[in-house]
């Protein structure tokens, strides 16, 4: 029975997300005060070192050149193996240097094999099961993270954080985790042969505006959702971990439904439902006065992630098999380039008027919205947007 288990992609697939959560967010949530209590961190610091933590995930197209050289099952766990050396020895040397170089690492990491787990999950996973199953990833690592805060949590109201010894435990769980997969998982052969160039298919604009603008709303959420909370409402660090940990268990329940829906009324009404959601929440935070609403919108705001899975079914059913690995890791790229731009100039606009930042997410989320209208029905090659039926049927 385990060795039948072994011996499915499936089993791999799920265990690189718990190595990832693992590590990662141990690493994210300790981070700050770390940074701040042993390395005497400034806002100029930790500025830095989330830009620097960015630039893997914006260089993530390189993925496509690294896998001339080694195949995408291989090269996943090596990134979790590496995410764990990143995190494991993140807390060694309290100094700047050391955190910034760490974090790269780490990061590294972290995006490498997020982009090769997308990757194999679409080409793994038929499109019949891929919602579903990507529900149930989803889910598993929320799980993980729950259990990663709610452990951390539990120890930090005893004892004194011991930074070292956490970051070790959680970077080496990862290690092992992905030393297991290196030596007891078999080398699955590649279904379809990948393409290993760089290229942008007009085919798929759609799919990387959706993208691009998925990014530019993740970090108006991970940026400024929670700082809304300390800053406007006084939230201290304990409250933000419980509402991180009511999140994870909201998204452990809800994530498996919402692949299921996605299979049951399609890519275009899920996303549709998603952003109706975003741009109503959005305007939400950009006037909310009571920290009760405010809370209702963050638990409201991270759930409607779950929905992002829509994007990724989307672009499987309308690609072709051999673009996944090569448009996956591109795909990355893109997501990242809002990181890398809006921080900042957002930043900028809050110290003017936070609630206009919010705003400016209500135009993205409404942008998305639109967008999403041109997701055909039974979205295939061929027939990657509604767009192109409408041009063929006046054309004819």
């Amino acid at each position: 029975m385990i060795y039948s288990q072994l011996q499915n992609r499936k089993t791999l697939l799920f265990l690189l997300a718990i190595g990832n959560t693992l590590a990662f967010a141990t690493w994210q949530v300790l981070l700050n005060n770390f940074a701040v209590e042993k390395a005497s961190f400034t806002g100029e610091e930790i500025g830095i070192l989330q830009s620097l933590r960015e630039v893997p995930g914006f260089l993530a197209f390189t993925a496509v050149l690294i896998m001339l050289f080694i195949r995408q099952q291989r090269f996943a766990i090596l990134s979790l193996i590496t995410l764990g050396i990143g995190t494991a020895i993140t807390a060694f040397y309290p100094a700047a240097l050391w955190l910034y170089g760490t974090t790269v690492l780490m990061s590294f990491g972290f995006h490498y094999l997020e982009t090769m787990h997308n990757s194999l999950s679409l080409q793994w996973l038929s499109k019949e099961e891929a919602p579903k199953v990507l529900g149930k990833l989803l889910s598993t690592k929320a799980i993980c993270n729950f259990l990663v805060l709610g452990t951390l949590y539990s120890f930090l109201l005893f004892f004194t954080a011991n930074y070292t010894l956490i970051y070790i435990l959680a970077g080496g769980s990862a290690v092992v985790i992905g030393l297991f997969c290196w030596t007891v998982i078999p080398q699955f052969e590649d279904k379809i042969v990948q393409k290993k160039t760089l290229f942008l298919r007009k085919k798929y604009w759609l799919y990387y505006l959706l993208t691009f603008l998925a990014g530019a709303r993740r970090q108006i959420f991970v940026v400024f959702a929670g700082f809304l909370m300390v800053e406007k409402f006084g939230y201290p660090v304990e409250n933000i971990v419980l509402l991180t940990l009511v999140n994870s268990a909201l998204t452990f329940w809800l994530a498996p439904k919402i692949g299921r829906l996605i299979s049951y009324i399609g890519e275009r009404r899920t996303l549709t439902i998603e952003y109706v959601g975003l741009v109503i929440i959005f305007i939400s935070y950009a006037f909310v006065n009571t920290p009760e609403i405010a809370v209702a919108l963050y638990l409201l705001d991270h759930l409607f992630f779950a929905m992002a899975i829509a994007i990724n079914t989307y672009f499987q059913k309308i690609a072709d098999p051999s673009d996944i690995a090569a448009t996956s890791s591109i795909s990355f790229t893109i997501n990242h380039i809002a990181a890398v731009i809006l921080p900042a100039l957002l930043g900028l606009l809050w110290v003017i008027n936070h609630g206009a930042v919010f705003l400016v997410g209500a135009m993205i989320a409404a942008s998305s919205l639109l967008l999403t209208q041109l997701i055909p029905d039974k979205p295939q090659q061929q027939r990657e947007t509604r767009w192109i039926r409408w041009h063929h049927n006046h054309k004819v």
